[in-house]
């Protein structure tokens, strides 16, 4: 199980990369809050797996603002006018 959360995570970290790119390289702001959602899974899975000590109630109050960015996200997709 061990290698397949490894692969999982490195996923996630392209992810981040790839949304941090579109941010800086084609100007999509909105991918902000996916790069903020995956930087914290990146942390979130990588705490789990090298069992990092960190409180329960920081890994639950780091994923809820996840889920949080996640959502602001989409929002401003949803809302964008199309051109």
């Amino acid at each position: 199980m061990g290698e397949l959360q490894m692969v999982s995570i490195l996923l996630e970290v392209l992810v981040l990369l790839l949304c941090v790119s579109a941010v800086f390289s084609k100007k999509k702001k909105f991918m902000l809050g996916f790069a903020l959602t995956y930087a914290i899974y990146v942390f979130y899975d990588a705490a789990k797996l090298f069992s990092f000590s960190v409180p329960v109630v920081l890994l639950e109050g780091i994923f809820f603002v996840a889920t949080l960015s996640a959502l602001w996200s989409v929002w401003q997709i949803y809302n964008q006018k199309k051109s």
